[in-house]
């Protein structure tokens, strides 16, 4: 997370997201630390087995999951899922084609 790069406006001012939400593989006490030093509020579900109180913000957690079928969607397209495109500015460029047919809807 650490090397995760800034986020940047068309002026290039860098910016922190307002919330990180991450699925319980991220359900650590160090992630958590990490995200509120930033200022940045962790919106990840605690596993069963945690003794922390489970409050955290149930719908912005929920609206995780248009992103996950987004992705769902995009790895149906096979050169995405298995990262044939080895370059990076490829893998992109498959990425914008990928979503330019999800909009499409073909």
């Amino acid at each position: 997370m650490e090397h995760l790069p800034e986020l940047r406006d068309p002026n290039g001012v860098a910016h922190r997201p307002a919330k990180f939400a991450g699925d319980k593989g991220y359900s650590a006490g160090w992630v958590r630390q990490f995200l509120q030093e930033r200022g940045i509020t962790p919106v990840i579900a605690h596993r069963r087995n945690e003794t922390r109180p489970a409050a955290f913000d149930h719908e912005a957690y929920r609206q995780r999951n248009l992103i996950e079928r987004c992705v769902g969607r995009l790895k149906e397209c096979r050169r995405i899922a298995t990262r044939y495109e080895k370059l990076g500015l490829h893998y992109l460029g498959m990425l914008h084609l990928g979503m330019i047919l999800l909009w499409l809807g073909t």
